[in-house]
């Protein structure tokens, strides 16, 4: 597999290849533009989840706020893009 086929692989399902959105960061076969990529990609989905019940609610919630820590904290690492 190539790595351009393991990260469209990843991005279609971040949480089966990473435990913590941490991992992502940590990964060190992808740049940090692919990181970016793989945590929004993670990110698009956990808003799109389906309401469960009130702790699963808590439990997403909680994993949505690590993906975008995780998030800003690989956007803080790319250059400024200027318009």
């Amino acid at each position: 597999m190539t790595k351009k086929q393991l990260l469209e692989e990843i991005k279609a399902e971040p949480s089966r290849y990473f435990r913590t959105p941490n991992d992502v960061i940590r990964d060190r076969r992808f740049s940090d533009p692919e990181r970016l990529d793989i945590l929004l990609t993670w990110e698009r989905v956990a808003r799109s989840g389906a309401a469960g019940n009130e702790g699963e609610n808590e439990a997403n919630r909680a994993r949505l706020e690590s993906i975008i820590a995780a998030r800003l904290e690989v956007e803080k690492k790319l250059p400024a893009q200027s318009d």
